[in-house]
């Protein structure tokens, strides 16, 4: 599967940043599924597992690091990648070394997030 098809999973507790990416990767041939929460992401395993996740650091409930542990407890190896409005080298790290192939800032530049979709689903 190219990665131009690839289905893509956003999980954002803002429903505008899950709008903006959703358009956005609807124009580069994405297959783009959105979750307000960790848990809704959760449950829709059950369906089928997306090729990428995108997944916002600051999160109620369950954050988008305790979510990568979560998936990672369950048997699940999903390329994330995690998306910010805090710069914090230590969250950073920690989203790394849980296994994000990548950790973008908010404002995310188009180009960056479609090259990181890009190196996550080759």
């Amino acid at each position: 599967m190219s990665s131009q098809h690839a289905r893509v999973a956003i999980v954002d507790d803002d429903a505008s940043v899950r709008k903006a990416l959703s358009l956005l990767l609807d124009v580069y041939s994405y297959e783009v599924e959105t979750y307000g929460s960790a848990a809704e992401f959760l449950q829709s395993l059950r369906k089928g597992v997306p090729q990428c996740l995108i997944v916002d650091l600051q999160m109620p409930e369950m954050t988008g690091l305790e979510l990568q542990h979560r998936l990672a407890c369950d048997g699940f190896n999903i390329p994330t990648i995690v998306i910010t409005g805090h710069d914090e080298v230590a969250a950073q790290e920690r989203c790394r070394s849980a296994g994000a192939k990548a950790y973008l800032h908010k404002p995310i530049q188009e180009d960056t997030l479609i090259a990181a979709i890009g190196a996550a689903t080759a």
